[in-house]
């Protein structure tokens, strides 16, 4: 998998340090996203099955929310980044993650089904990234409303430190007392 140089401070939103920062400078972003997603796997099919509804407090996502949520918001920004990469001067918009996890119905989905769709859009996130140009991934891109726009490569970041903050939420959290 290509290597892709970590983004530089003002190629992302303040908010996206707390993503970034838990990646390694080594430029093996992909390389991530493919061992920690078998690595996610295999720690959410390790739990007992009522885990999977578990919400430590109240108003909080159950586990099965919160990988949908991840699966959503990676969508999201891979769409942001195909957008940037080729160039899209239009800004795009944020999204509430709360409403888009209230209507998931992700409780109601098998654990299999879960994994089958964050497979099939890792996968793809991999491939876009894997498939841009070189100078694609420098280029900035423009949000609107709550999302201020990024570097393409400082999407590919957010994404993996986006679930790396996630996951460890939920060991954090969920599975420990």
């Amino acid at each position: 998998m290509r290597e892709i140089a970590k983004p530089l401070e003002g190629e992302y939103a303040p908010y996206a340090l707390m993503y970034i920062k838990l990646l390694p400078g080594d430029g093996m972003v992909l390389q991530h996203l493919h061992d920690n997603f078998i690595a996610v796997k295999e720690l959410i099919y390790s739990l007992p099955g009522k885990m999977l509804y578990h919400r430590y407090a109240e108003g909080k996502w159950s586990i099965k929310e919160v990988l949908v949520h991840i699966v959503d918001d990676e969508r999201i920004f891979g769409y942001r980044a195909l957008c940037y990469a080729r160039g899209e001067q239009m800004g795009l918009p944020g999204f509430d993650q709360d409403a888009y996890a209230a209507l998931s119905q992700a409780d109601e989905r098998s654990l299999d089904n879960i994994f089958e769709e964050y497979e099939a859009v890792r996968m793809s996130t991999i491939a876009l990234f894997n498939g841009l140009p070189e100078d694609s991934l420098s280029r900035m891109g423009k949000g609107s409303g709550s999302f201020a726009g990024a570097s393409v490569r400082a999407l590919a970041y957010h994404l993996a430190g986006h679930e790396l903050h996630h996951i460890n939420l939920i060991k954090e959290r969920y599975l420990a007392g």
